[in-house]
């Protein structure tokens, strides 16, 4: 039998800003005989899903595995499984395309840039903790508060700003121990304090490009810069409407923990170590916002700027701070490594169902179901982010569910920030729901439990589902009004 033809095809891949990706197809005339690989592919990523959510443990042992059975389809089936850009192809000259699917799995598909953020954020995250400038701030809080309720709420809503720019565990661990002793001083339980932690660190882990991987994540796919998550074409972007859900949560939380007293108490201000790391975050945020405004086609500019905030961090850490090199060693072997080889596995199997065309047949898929109708389409966007997020981790789901949303905003015909934002307010502050809907309510539950409070599903529930109710309703309220 003979060998199916091979013909080179070029189409326009169009792009958020208006602009568009030349992109060179190899196909074969009986390419249509090959339609079953891309659903070889979903099962992958399906079975992936699956085992993740059963088996959290051993994450990174399946995001791994699924991406190198989707690279070795990739080389079997170049055509099928992956697309090689323009310049990939140029240098292979005569050479098989599929000995390059590893390449453009490793040099496209995997946003570097991401990957570069979050680790330099979280080495800068690990010594903003070291400092104990936070737990300063937060006396200083307390010291100034009228009353019990008051320093707790102002407490929660000095929890998000942090976690406005620190990872949600870190900011967590950061302020576990100021709210245990609070509760202590006024003798109450701390449950619902150490929820409150976890679920206000979770909604404003959203606001800026530096809060939290989905932010990170949401970036590289719509291309928005630091200076996009506040003001974007003209529009209040994305951290007015999650501010919004903030408001709402601490007016709701005030009355939640108001009966909790109303007598002023007294702290003693814990001595900060170091003023460096605080320099190095607002360094980290300023240069954010500043590259944000270079027009450059170097697309790693942002990423290195963090990543070399973060090894000056360390060198400060060792040199200044006088640390031995096994103190040095262990500050980095800490950090969050799980989720950087996580995302890179996620973001490879992810970039092969979106290559197959999978994700631009479920976007379709959607749009149908909504009958064309915008509100509808929103609505569900929103509600299943909430549902799913509740229960999965988000960063998977926001990495698979970013190129339907935008698909079916664009099908539909109307700004794509609309389906995309509901995407990001539902998965993110969907977390709230359960104890098990984000890393930050797991840290919380542990610590509860070490401290002799263990927490039952009930129980989260108590705050958590009020909580995600009334942030998202309003967040979703400000979003539809600003971008509808």
């Amino acid at each position: 039998m003979a060998a199916p033809v091979s013909a080179l095809t070029i189409s326009h891949l169009p792009l958020l800003d208006g602009g568009e990706r030349e992109i060179v197809q190899c196909t074969h005339s009986g390419s249509n005989d090959m339609e079953y690989i891309k659903w070889i592919v979903l099962g992958i990523a399906i079975a992936m899903y699956v085992l993740v959510i059963l088996f959290q443990n051993k994450k990174v042992v399946f995001t791994t595995t699924a991406a190198m059975l989707v690279i070795i389809l990739g080389m079997v089936f170049p055509d099928v499984i992956f697309t090689l850009p323009e310049d990939v192809l140029a240098q292979t000259g005569s050479a098989p395309l599929h000995l390059y699917a590893p390449l453009h799995a490793f040099q496209d598909i995997i946003n570097w840039n991401v990957i570069l953020i979050y680790l330099g954020s979280m080495v800068i995250a690990a010594l903003f903790l070291y400092s104990k400038v936070p737990a300063r701030i937060a006396d200083s809080i307390i010291a100034h508060s009228r009353n019990t309720g008051l320093a707790i709420v102002a407490i929660l809503a000095m929890t998000g700003i942090i976690s406005i720019f620190v990872e949600n565990v870190a900011t967590v661990l950061v302020m576990a121990p100021i709210a245990l002793a609070l509760c202590k001083k006024i003798k109450i339980s701390p449950v619902y304090f150490m929820i409150g932690l976890a679920v206000m660190s979770n909604l404003e882990g959203t606001a800026t490009l530096v809060g939290d991987p989905p932010s990170m994540i949401f970036a590289s796919y719509a291309n928005y810069s630091f200076n996009d998550f506040f003001v974007h074409n003209g529009r209040l972007s994305i951290f007015f409407i999650i501010q919004s859900g903030m408001v709402a949560g601490c007016i709701f939380l005030y009355f939640f923990f108001a009966k909790n007293g109303k007598n002023k108490i007294e702290v003693e201000h814990e001595p900060v170590i170091s003023w460096v790391p605080m320099i190095l975050l607002l360094v980290m945020i300023f240069g954010l916002a500043a590259v944000s405004c270079i027009h450059t086609s170097f697309e790693y500019m942002s990423g290195l700027l963090v990543f070399a905030l973060g090894l000056l961090g360390i060198f400060w850490y060792r040199v200044a701070q006088k640390k031995t090199g096994t103190e040095t060693l262990m500050l980095i072997k800490e950090l969050d490594w799980e989720t950087i080889f996580f995302l890179l596995g996620i973001f490879v199997v992810i970039g092969a169902i979106k290559e197959t065309g999978l994700l631009s047949d479920f976007a379709n898929f959607l749009a149908n179901i909504t009958g064309g109708s915008k509100i509808a389409g929103f609505v569900i966007v929103l509600f299943v982010s909430i549902i799913i997020s509740g229960f999965v981790d988000n960063v998977p789901y926001i990495i698979a569910m970013l190129p339907v949303a935008g698909g079916m905003a664009q099908t539909m015909g109307f700004h794509q920030e609309l389906y995309l934002f509901a995407l990001l307010v539902g998965s993110c502050l969907g977390g709230n729901l359960t104890p098990f809907g984000a890393s930050a309510n797991i840290v919380s539950m542990g610590i509860l439990k070490k401290e002799g409070y263990p927490i039952k599903f009930s129980g989260w529930l108590k705050v958590g589902v009020p909580f995600t109710i009334v942030t998202t309703t309003v967040a979703a309220l400000v979003l539809w009004l600003l971008w509808a």
